[in-house]
């Protein structure tokens, strides 16, 4: 049976599509056939690949074994849209700048490359959320989140009056520029920037993180997995809102609007090619400081991705 790898890039990133194009060469030249969506199948620089597949863009990821995209954190959360709900796992290559979702970095390419090749990966499920944005008792939209759903206001001048509601009960109302309700996923997201905690992957849990909140209670809170949030636009007040979900798909709100959020049925599934500890990543990503540490393992593990400051 052929082995068969989505492969995402941005059409419009020149470097994404020449990277995009040696990783489908050696792709093929071990024997994998690669997959392409439209836009991208014209734009993506090809060598020496003919056995290049144009998928469905309604359902892309059948018969595939993995996503593999190319590009930063924004292209990885479109590429998640493209695997949730399906068998293959998500793979991203990092060609931004922090990357928090990408497994691997441009410089090692030909590596992960002949880790996919091998099935040398192990895959992990990530929870989602999932939301339901109502008006006058009438759903207007539901969507879904890998990173976070967020409510925030439309136009600069004006803040936005809000009531936070966790498991059917009020807990605070307050003017805001927005409330980010993220996953541990997006907790080193725009839940990370708006002030909330940096939440370990596998803890499942909802942040909800206030952002610049005018409250003296506009602490970040951390929630069960099973708990149902909901943030209401308070009627009559001034202020239009917008919500997001992972930064790209937006709904306009009108006033007296409600956003309900809970954990999502559906997980995203990412394929992890180490296993270093998350707390090497943060170190990582987030090029911070270990100068001065003497920890029992450090003789005898190396730091993966780090410079030795120590």
């Amino acid at each position: 049976m052929t082995r068969r790898i989505l492969l995402v890039a941005h059409p419009r990133r020149v470097d994404a599509q020449q990277f995009a194009g040696v990783v489908a060469d050696r792709l093929h030249a071990a024997g994998l056939q690669v997959a392409l969506l439209p836009d991208a199948a014209e734009a993506t620089i090809l060598g020496g690949s003919p056995n290049i597949v144009t998928v469905d863009p309604a359902d892309p990821a059948r018969g595939c074994e993995l996503v593999c995209v190319l590009g930063g954190d924004g292209a990885i959360l479109r590429g998640a849209a493209l695997s949730r709900g399906t068998e293959a796992p998500l793979l991203g290559i990092n060609l931004g700048h922090v990357g928090f979702l990408a497994e691997a970095e441009r410089e090692r390419l030909v590596e992960t490359v002949e880790q996919i090749v091998a099935r040398d990966y192990v895959v992990e499920e990530r929870m989602t959320l999932e939301v339901t944005a109502t008006h006058d008792g009438e759903v207007i939209a539901r969507s879904w989140a890998l990173n976070e759903v967020t409510v925030e206001k439309a136009a600069r001048e004006r803040m936005l009056e809000v009531t936070l509601e966790i498991d059917g009960r009020p807990l605070s109302t307050c003017g805001c520029d927005g409330v980010v309700i993220a996953t541990p996923t997006g907790s080193t997201a725009y839940a990370f920037s708006a002030g909330g905690p940096v939440v370990w992957p596998d803890v499942e849990a909802m942040l909800v993180v206030p952002i610049s909140a005018h409250a003296l209670f506009a602490r970040p809170l951390v929630v069960g997995p099973s708990s149902a949030l909901a943030v209401e636009l308070v009627a009559g007040a001034d202020g239009s809102a917008v919500m997001w979900c992972d930064g790209s798909r937006t709904v306009d709100l009108p006033a007296g609007a409600r956003v309900d959020v809970r954990k999502g049925e559906l997980p995203v599934r990412l394929a992890r090619l180490s296993s270093w500890p998350f707390a090497d990543r943060l170190v990582a990503k987030f090029d911070l400081s270990v100068t001065g540490w003497r920890g029992a393992s450090r003789r005898n593990q190396g730091l993966p991705g780090m410079s030795e400051k120590a």
